[in-house]
């Protein structure tokens, strides 16, 4: 059932981005359709084995919380703080709130993520970013 509202949303999302002007739609439509393929894949697979009895949304509800906690936290501290230092401040607090504790492998992971964010967004995407705190100074 979830399968199938992510594949509609993502086919609604794609459907809607066509219609943007120029080239602005093609991310959010690629987005969308890659939405509405997962969640057709979800779905397939939940019909194939017969997952059709109601299971619980989550095994661990305190972490899911803590998840989505920080994740508003994230969306609150973009504007203020910055894509990427929001970004790195969340990549490296999320598994400290929810258990982690390996320092120099969570520095690691954080050092490649922001990397890879940049080099879609500012190199192969060119698409400007909410502009980091420390540049107004």
């Amino acid at each position: 059932m979830l399968g199938a509202a992510f594949a509609a949303l993502g086919a609604a999302a794609a459907f809607k981005a066509a219609a943007y002007p120029g080239a602005s739609g093609g991310y959010p439509m690629a987005l969308g359709l890659i939405l509405a393929a997962l969640g057709a894949v979800v779905s397939l697979k939940a019909l194939k084995e017969h997952y059709l009895n109601e299971r619980p949304l989550t095994e661990n509800t305190p972490r899911m919380v803590l998840t989505l906690v920080c994740a508003a936290i994230y969306l609150a501290l973009v504007p203020v703080l910055g894509f990427y230092t929001a970004s790195a401040l969340v990549v490296i607090a999320l598994p400290i709130v929810l258990g982690f504790r390996q320092p120099v492998y969570l520095g690691a992971v954080t050092i490649v993520f922001i990397a890879i964010v940049w080099s879609v967004f500012s190199l192969l995407l060119e698409k400007p970013l909410p502009a980091e705190f420390w540049t107004r100074f």
